[in-house]
């Protein structure tokens, strides 16, 4: 045996309960009494013999099954790292050549891990979540996820028969960031990640940031790649970049996709919606459309308020270009478009957020701070520096990857107040004893200049129901830097009044 713990590593590679597959897996050298050489491990446990087929011209080496379940090595001469693929026979007879996933370095840098370390990387959706890319000549998907507290993590799915021992990813002590690139995948391929806590069984969980998921009621994600569509909206997003929200007029369709139009018993897709809605109302003179949120969500009837993907546009209604297609028709049309944002607070199905790793990882840990008490939802934890990335980067790419301009921020008022909709002894003080939400005040004046530094000219709008002083005041000035209040009392007051006889309007 190449080493002396080698038996007790295998064991852990075949069962997927090792912590680090690319300290085993891949090329290695490793002393013998002989001397140095290298070794090629793999497991692959639908082949019977596998064999690496060097890319320098090297002879094929035939690989040793050491372990019935398809554990396989090749002890080769001292030298360089060399390039190889694997050739595989399987029971069948058939033979498969593919690059080995455990033969290539980590494809995230180490600033891009500073940065998602320190949650300052605005664009973390560029490196987490499913990428497509090519790396060395050979074709795949990067994958990566945030879970520091996993013992292991694996991306499953479709292109490997969800078998979570196949693709355990490499981890980043420290960041907490698992990543892997699996040659040979494509866009289109559906997966989800299983996460092996450091107590109890493994869970599959869908991708925080996939930028497309399984239309309901299922629920995995799907690889897509973010630049799939090419804008014809460049006049518009040059004119927004200098627009002053405060200082004109404006008039907002709100709209619920899901139930505004429907034909032959379906809702209107996103290409449909984009000439009905977008003809209707331009013959109304409004100036902006505000969808109810189009973020994927499992329950219809929460009209998208519960969200448990926050990077992808629903599938009910198209795919992320089709959504794209709607933006980019209003714009054409002269029509701002603004979409409902909940960061307030998410669901606990199982396969989203909650509990992420095996531990409270989006979430407060103490249901006093961590549980919506109306909705059953679970409240995000405002004072963590990544999940405050997470929060503030699905902003701006709402806003500058898929141009909308502008977001109206759900149930604001929940955020402000640690009290609210408890009773005594429901909740927890701040540090000063008071019942406001440093954290979410933090966070919500963060956002608020990160959008006017990062997204110039988008709109940011509080549905905020209590008299909270400052909504619309700069940071710089102490306020929580909106653009303008979505003013719930005045709303319900005018709908009462215009719902009077005209003779008894007071």
């Amino acid at each position: 045996m190449a080493e002396a713990t080698r038996e007790h590593d295998i064991g852990k590679i075949v069962h997927a309960k090792h912590p680090d597959a690319f300290g085993i897996l891949g090329l290695h050298r490793v002393s013998l009494v002989r001397g140095w050489v290298n070794v090629v491990r793999a497991f692959v446990p639908q082949a019977r013999e596998l064999t690496v087929v060097p890319q320098d011209g090297g002879e094929p080496v035939e690989m040793q099954r050491v372990h019935s379940e398809g554990f396989f090595e090749a002890i080769l001469p001292d030298g360089d790292r060399f390039r190889y693929r694997l050739r595989s026979r399987d029971s069948d007879g058939k033979e498969h050549e593919f690059w080995d996933p455990y033969s290539f370095h980590s494809s995230i840098g180490e600033l891009d891990l500073h940065l998602l370390g320190e949650g300052t990387d605005l664009e973390m959706y560029r490196k987490l979540g499913a990428h497509p890319c090519t790396i060395r000549d050979a074709d795949g998907v990067r994958f990566a996820v945030w879970a520091p507290n996993a013992m292991r993590v694996s991306v499953v799915g479709d292109f490997n028969g969800w078998d979570g021992r196949r693709h355990a990813m490499r981890s980043h002590p420290g960041v907490g960031v698992w990543e892997i690139f699996v040659p040979g995948i494509a866009e289109g391929s559906v997966y989800k990640f299983e996460i092996a806590p450091r107590e109890g069984l493994p869970f599959l969980k869908s991708d925080p940031v996939a930028l497309r998921a399984e239309l309901r009621p299922e629920t995995a994600s799907v690889v897509h790649r973010l630049d799939d569509y090419e804008w014809s909206d460049e006049e518009w997003m040059t004119g927004r970049a200098s627009y002053d929200s405060t200082g004109r007029p404006m008039s907002v369709y709100e709209v619920h996709p899901g139930s505004w139009r429907w034909d032959d018993g379906r809702p209107l897709g996103y290409r449909e919606l984009s000439s009905a809605l977008g003809d209707y109302v331009v013959a109304m003179g409004f100036t902006h459309v505000e969808l109810l949120p189009v973020m994927e969500h499992p329950y219809d009837p929460s009209w998208g308020y519960q969200v448990t993907g926050y990077f992808a546009p629903t599938s009910r209604f198209g795919s992320p270009g089709d959504f794209k297609y709607f933006v980019d028709r209003m714009h054409q049309l002269g029509i701002g478009v603004i979409l409902d944002w909940v960061p307030a607070h998410f669901p606990k199905d199982a396969a989203a957020l909650s509990r992420f790793d095996g531990t409270a990882l989006y979430e407060h840990e103490d249901p006093r701070q961590g549980e919506h008490p109306d909705w059953g939802t679970l409240i995000f934890n405002f004072g963590r520096n990544e999940v405050r990335n997470f929060l503030i980067s699905n902003a701006i790419f709402w806003l500058n990857e898929y141009h909308v301009d502008g977001l109206r921020v759900d149930a604001v008022a929940s955020m402000l107040y640690l009290d609210y909709s408890r009773e005594e002894g429901e909740w927890l003080p701040n540090q000063y004893g008071g019942r406001e939400n440093l954290e979410a005040i933090a966070f919500l004046k963060q956002l608020n200049h990160t959008v006017r530094e990062s997204a110039p000219g988008a709109m940011m709008i509080a549905e905020e129901s209590t008299a909270w002083p400052g909504v619309t005041q700069s940071v710089e000035n102490g306020g929580l830097g909106f653009h303008m209040k979505w003013n719930m009392g005045w709303m319900n007051d005018f709908l009462r009044f215009v719902e009077q006889e005209p003779i008894y309007r007071k």
